[in-house]
């Protein structure tokens, strides 16, 4: 699985002109499943969501983690964080999972990150024609794989 973990002062998901997600001071979670992730992986990732201390503290220096200024988090998945490029100029998601092994991951992902989190996270809808907006915060944009664990 990867992951690219925006911190933001408010996003919102749009689908069909209507608002279907919105936080505020908290997490963006990009999310794309490729055919061989696991369970594990998205248990690990929701570990490492919820634990990343990349909020300010007092003096100004990234030592807190979502859970600690009680933020939100707005998953979204995104197939193309998978996109292979090596060739030509148009890029080929064969590595990413098909529906029936992207979406009980995805599910499990948003549930295991609800409760690590002790809320509930916002959420797109898989395979939906999304309008996502954010006020990204620093920026800080952190990119994580589950395969590159060390």
């Amino acid at each position: 699985m990867r992951i690219l973990i925006q911190r933001v002062n408010e996003a919102s998901v749009e689908i069909d002109k209507q608002i279907k997600s919105c936080i505020q001071v908290g997490l963006l979670v990009l999310v794309g499943i490729e055919e061989a992730d696991t369970v594990e992986d998205s248990d690990w990732l929701a570990g490492k969501v919820v634990g990343l201390r990349i909020f300010d503290d007092e003096q100004g220096v990234m030592n807190r983690s979502v859970q600690d200024i009680g933020g939100d988090i707005l998953v979204v998945s995104q197939f193309t964080l998978h996109a292979m490029t090596k060739k030509g100029n148009r890029p080929s998601y064969i590595r990413a999972a098909k529906h029936e092994t992207a979406i009980p991951l995805y599910e499990h992902f948003c549930r295991e990150l609800s409760l690590k989190l002790g809320k509930e996270v916002q959420t797109g809808t898989f395979a939906a024609d999304m309008k996502v907006k954010l006020v990204n915060n620093g920026p800080v944009s952190i990119w994580i794989d589950s395969k590159n664990r060390e």
